[in-house]
């Protein structure tokens, strides 16, 4: 499969620290696709990860899926259907847990400023995302495996760094 015939809106799904920001910019500049970064429409910039209330959260996310092209990354599942729907294309980010504890170390400890992070905010290592990688991440890669293997269009399964 050639990255074109995922068309002109792409959903990178993935773990947390899996490297779906990377991937949608190299993407973005790829095929001149806008990248939106769902982190960035889920938190309030400035801050230390405070989320929007939903209601916010899911106007900005239906704002953005409304254009005719982009490439978007991340999971938020309360938005996954419509997001799906809109897509021509699926990338899902298959990555072990361990790598992406790995990434996380790294991105806080030696990416001051890192694509797809908040305007005005560094990441720091937090025990409430190492419990989340750890412990959440299992379960919701079942629930994005779930959703991946139901889409219809054009996909594709990255489970190694080097196939990403």
């Amino acid at each position: 499969m050639q990255l074109s015939d995922l068309g002109e809106r792409i959903c990178i799904l993935g773990p947390s620290n899996s490297g779906k920001s990377t991937l949608a910019v190299a993407i973005g500049d790829k095929l001149g696709l806008p990248v939106v970064h769902l982190d960035r429409l889920y938190h309030l910039p400035h801050t230390d990860w405070v989320p929007r209330s939903t209601e916010d959260f899911l106007a900005l996310h239906d704002g953005a899926i409304a254009g005719d092209r982009w490439v978007m990354d991340g999971n938020y599942s309360v938005s996954m259907p419509q997001r799906f729907r809109r897509a021509t294309g699926v990338i899902f980010l298959d990555v072990s847990t361990l790598r992406s504890l790995g990434r996380y170390f790294r991105r806080c400890l030696l990416q001051p400023h890192r694509l797809g992070g908040l305007d005005g905010r560094r990441d720091s290592v937090k025990w409430a995302m190492i419990r989340h990688i750890t412990v959440t991440t299992p379960n919701n890669r079942r629930r994005n495996t779930e959703m991946f293997d139901s889409v219809t269009v054009p996909k594709v399964r990255l489970s190694s760094l080097e196939a990403i």
